[in-house]
């Protein structure tokens, strides 16, 4: 079986300045995210995002990040931190000032960081913007395990219906 040389996984949202992007709602649910990936689980620009009962089990840069201000509301994952101390941190303002990204809304609620790992939450806490955000409840993040057991790609092939 080849191995997935995969570098950016997601990128949600066309750029910083296309502001259309600011009423774009994404729920991310129930994947595994592993070997190979380095960043981008998602990117997110603009918008609201749920990252729910995902199983984050490798990154090299960064798991989720972010730019032109979106709210992200991270919920029963579980993310594992890689042996590199430079990379313990899941989340990632990309080429934006402290001083500006301290008031975006991120949160983590009900998640698992193991190995070191660490999320940045930023913004107002409970706000009405999470509202926007959530679409479906989060599971406990010590079901992620069972509830991604079957994720990953379809084996499809050419000519038949998946």
């Amino acid at each position: 079986m080849k191995q997935c040389m995969c570098m950016q996984v997601m990128l949600l949202g066309h750029s910083d300045s296309y502001l259309k992007d600011k009423a774009m709602q994404v729920t991310i649910a129930f994947n595994h995210f592993g070997e190979g990936l380095i960043q981008r689980m998602p990117r997110c620009r603009h918008g609201y995002f749920h990252v729910v009962n995902n199983d984050y089990t490798h990154w090299e840069m960064y798991a989720i990040g972010g730019s032109a201000e979106p709210t992200i509301n991270s919920q029963g994952n579980r993310y594992l931190a890689p042996t590199n101390p430079f990379a313990k941190e899941v989340t990632k303002r990309v080429e934006t000032a402290q001083t500006t990204w301290k008031a975006w809304n991120w949160r983590s609620e009900g998640d698992m960081l193991l190995n070191g790992a660490f999320f940045t939450p930023s913004g107002a806490g409970a706000s009405a913007s999470y509202s926007r955000a959530s679409s479906l409840g989060a599971k406990s993040s010590s079901m992620v395990a069972t509830i991604t057991s079957g994720a990953g790609a379809l084996s499809c092939h050419k000519g038949s219906s998946c």
